[in-house]
C-alpha cells in the first residue's frame, strides 16, 4: 500500500508558540488515519500544512507524491477538506454554495446533486445557509468537500457540535467513503470517534507523534498486561486482591479492574477470593478500548519524561 500523505520531521512555529515539533506520520492510501490528541496538539496545523495553505519551518511534506507548497493547485484539486468551522456564503442557498464549489473544481451539477444526496442535505438545498443547523452545515461541508471526487479527505473535527445521532451518521459516511478507496485523515480529540473506524491512530501531543499504528498493534505494545474485571456482592472482599501474586496494579470503579502479569493467574485468584468468602458476580477479561489505550500511552510517556 502506497502512502497518500507523509510528514517527515516537520516543525512549525507561530512566534514563540511551537505548533509542531519534528512531526512524523504516514497516511496509507485507502485507509482511515485518525490524528488523536488533546486541543492544542497540532492537529489543525497538520491539516493546513497538508493542503499547502501554510509553509513548514522545517521538514518534508508529501501529499499524493506532491509538495503542497510547490504543487498546491494540483494538491487542492485532488484533496477535499472539511475545516472545524466551515465557512459558507450565508445569504446564498445550499445549492448556490454547492454550485459555486462545483465551478471552482470544474465539477458537474450532477456531481453536486449526488454529493448532496450522499450526505442527506438535498432536502435543504433551497434554504439559505444562514438558517442551517450545525448538523446541516457539517453535511453541506462534507458534500462540498467531495464534489470533485477527491482521492484524499482531510476532516478536522467533522462532528464538532453535532448531536450523537448526527455524529454517528457522519462517521458511517466516512467509513463508506474509505470503503470506496478514498484516503481519510480525520482529526479528533474525542476517543470514541476513532473507535471502530480507524485503520491507524496517530497519537499527537505538543506538536509531535507519541505513537502510531493500528489500534490492535498499539494495544499489544502498550497494554501487554491483561486486565480482568472483578465484582462481588460483598465488594469489600475484593480489596484483598491487592498485593496478591501476579497482581501488578488495581483500579476501583465500583467494581475492581486488576492488571495481571499473566492471565494464567486467574483461576488461583478466583479460588483464593471464594475461599476468603467473596460472592463473585463478575469475572471478565477486559478488551482494551481506544480510551484505555490513549491513557496508557499518555501514562507511559509521562514516566519516560519524568526524571
Amino acid at each position: 500500500m502506497s502512502d497518500a500523505i507523509r510528514f517527515l520531521s516537520v516543525s512549525k512555529a507561530f512566534g514563540e508558540v511551537r505548533a509542531l515539533s519534528d512531526l512524523d506520520f504516514v497516511a496509507p492510501s485507502g485507509s482511515i488515519t485518525v490524528l488523536l490528541g488533546p486541543n492544542g496538539a497540532g492537529k489543525t496545523t497538520t491539516v493546513r500544512l497538508a493542503t499547502g495553505s501554510m509553509q513548514p519551518d522545517f521538514g518534508d511534506i508529501r501529499v499524493l507524491g506532491l509538495v503542497p507548497m510547490d504543487d498546491g493547485r494540483e494538491v487542492r484539486a485532488r484533496v477535499g477538506v472539511v475545516p472545524p468551522k466551515p465557512a459558507f456564503y450565508e445569504q446564498l442557498t445550499g445549492w448556490e454554495n454547492l454550485q459555486f464549489a462545483a465551478t471552482i473544481f470544474e465539477a458537474s451539477e450532477r456531481a453536486a446533486r449526488d454529493a448532496a444526496e450522499r450526505f442527506d442535505i438535498a432536502h435543504a438545498l433551497d434554504q439559505e445557509v444562514g438558517g442551517y443547523s450545525t448538523g446541516m452545515r457539517t453535511r453541506l461541508a462534507l458534500a462540498r468537500a467531495v464534489i470533485h471526487d477527491p482521492e484524499v479527505l482531510l476532516l478536522d473535527e467533522p462532528t464538532a457540535g453535532l448531536d450523537p445521532e448526527s455524529s454517528r451518521a457522519v462517521l458511517e459516511l466516512i467509513s463508506e467513503l474509505a470503503g470506496k478507496g478514498r484516503t481519510i485523515v480525520m482529526c479528533t480529540h474525542l476517543l470514541h470517534e476513532a473507535e471502530g473506524i480507524a485503520d491507524q491512530v496517530v497519537l499527537m501531543d505538543n506538536g509531535t507523534t507519541r505513537a502510531a499504528g493500528h489500534p490492535r498493534d498499539l494495544a499489544r505494545r502498550y497494554m501487554a498486561d491483561p486486565v480482568v474485571i472483578f465484582d462481588a456482592e460483598n465488594r469489600e472482599v475484593l480489596a484483598t486482591l491487592e498485593g496478591r501474586a501476579g497482581v501488578i496494579r488495581m483500579r476501583r470503579n465500583g467494581h475492581v479492574e486488576v492488571a495481571l502479569d499473566d492471565l494464567h493467574r486467574l483461576p488461583d485468584l478466583i479460588a483464593e477470593l471464594v475461599a476468603g468468602g467473596a460472592r463473585l458476580t463478575r469475572v471478565e477479561p477486559k478488551q482494551p478500548t481506544l480510551e484505555d489505550l490513549y491513557f496508557e500511552m499518555q501514562r507511559r510517556h509521562r514516566e519516560e519524561v519524568t526524571p
